[in-house]
């Protein structure tokens, strides 16, 4: 079992997907679920905000992994953050009877790293997209990206070209890498800090309803 706390927002009537939503460093579950208000405006998704597991002496609110270095999680407390979210993520499916290939995995900042995380590890079931807000894809020992085993994967990040906390080369870098094993990329920069910019907001809405509510 995972154990980890979360927010849920149920559909108004049957559920056409899943958006599971990872809130960023020093954040907890309830941070993104006004987010999913607008990305999923008429409610058709069912909505969870996982809380992440740990807590990190001298800062506030939660966090996934110890960060020694912007791009570089540490081993041990990546490994335990992936290990429960996978959990977490598989009792969901259980749960609401949706499938992965019926779900996108979300996030900022840390958040979107554990989407990435989650979304292109080779022993996790494929989503259907991947949204990611000024993260980056990980850099650590004992876990590798597998695209080639999720063809059908789609991708959209967007990134502020100001951020001083995650440099937009890591979006970059995310894009070139997903755009080279053949994933479908939709990409946004702007002059943005450290933030979901809220001129991402419309291009992200049209995405969320082009991967999980239209038929492609």
């Amino acid at each position: 079992m995972s154990a980890l706390a979360y927010q849920e927002r149920p559909a108004a009537g049957d559920a056409a997907g899943l958006l599971v939503l990872h809130h960023g460093r020093g954040s907890d579950d309830h941070d993104l679920l006004a987010v999913a208000d607008v990305l999923d405006p008429q409610q058709r998704l069912h909505v969870v905000t996982p809380r992440a597991p740990l807590t990190v002496p001298g800062w506030p609110g939660n966090h996934w992994y110890v960060v020694p270095r912007v791009g570089y999680p540490d081993h041990a407390t990546f490994h335990a953050a992936y290990a429960r979210l996978g959990a977490f993520h598989d009792e969901l499916w259980e749960r609401t009877g949706l499938t992965p290939a019926q779900t996108v995995f979300g996030g900022f900042s840390m958040g979107s790293v554990m989407s990435y995380a989650l979304g292109l590890g080779g022993s996790r079931p494929a989503p259907a997209g991947i949204l990611a807000f000024s993260g980056f894809i990980p850099t650590v020992d004992d876990w590798q990206t597998d695209l080639a085993s999720r063809p059908d994967l789609r991708a959209f990040i967007a990134h502020g070209r100001n951020d001083q906390v995650m440099d937009v080369a890591f979006a970059r870098q995310a894009r070139d890498l997903l755009t080279a094993g053949g994933i479908d990329v939709e990409y946004h920069e702007s002059d943005a800090a450290h933030h979901i910019d809220p001129a991402h907001m419309p291009a992200a809405i049209q995405w969320v309803g082009q991967t999980l509510l239209s038929n492609r």
